[in-house]
């Protein structure tokens, strides 16, 4: 694909050529990659150029791992990530809806889009799928939550001031739950969420202490934090 960039990610371990003008993904992939089971089969549902995808790749050796990306030119780049990242034995991108019905997996991730149709003022051009999406919570939670077999887990990384749709639209499909909170700084308001919840499970809700990205003053990483965006340390459910 013309006008990319190639942005390194996890101490340059993973090279991801990403879109100049569209969405390049960043700290939320990475935080959804750290937070991933490890497991036999994975599926991300939008994968974009495969940052969240390789990210876990990379985490779980053992992992055959399934992007699904309905927008044609990021999954040409996906795959072309996959093979320049010496990933092509374990890792398919397969273009389609990431909703549809199709093959189950031990473990389901997403970064859905954080806003739906209607909401505030969408970005342009070959941002907006990122961004938007004509699917509600709801539905992106019952569709992957039929893609898991056996114990698996859905893991997914969404605004903290959704969480209440989050939990609702998994009250009655996946048990478990567990939720992190992410903020900039110990002092601020959680601004993400990442959430997992296990099918067949009814063990109760969980709510962590949560990671603080940054320290007082901004300037840097916590050392947790960096830990994880340098692929040193998974999140700690």
């Amino acid at each position: 694909m013309s006008d990319t960039v190639a942005d390194r990610f996890l101490g340059g371990r993973l090279v991801l050529r990403q879109p100049v003008h569209g969405y390049r993904a960043g700290a939320d992939a990475l935080l959804l990659a750290a937070a991933v089971e490890a497991a036999p089969r994975l599926m991300e549902a939008g994968c974009g150029a495969g940052a969240a995808l390789l990210a876990a790749a990379l985490r779980c050796p053992e992992a055959q791992l399934v992007g699904v990306e309905r927008e044609a030119a990021m999954a040409v780049l996906a795959r072309e990530n996959v093979v320049a990242n010496g990933f092509a034995d374990r890792v398919t991108i397969a273009e389609g809806d990431a909703l549809a019905n199709g093959p189950t997996f031990d473990g389901v991730f997403c970064n859905p889009p954080y806003a739906e149709t209607g909401e505030g003022s969408a970005p342009h051009g070959a941002r907006v799928h990122a961004h938007v999406t004509e699917a509600t919570l709801d539905r992106w939670i019952a569709a992957l939550s039929n893609r898991l077999s056996g114990a698996g887990a859905l893991t997914l990384i969404h605004r903290a001031e959704r969480l209440d749709r989050i939990l609702a639209a998994l009250d009655g499909r996946l048990g478990d739950v567990t939720v992190l909170p992410v903020r900039p700084r110990a002092d601020a308001p959680a601004h993400r969420v990442l959430v997992r919840a296990r099918k067949g499970s009814r063990a109760p809700m969980k709510i962590l202490r949560g990671l603080d990205l940054h320290d007082d003053s901004d300037a840097k990483f916590t050392s947790e934090a960096e830990a994880i965006f340098r692929g040193e340390e998974a999140i700690a459910w």
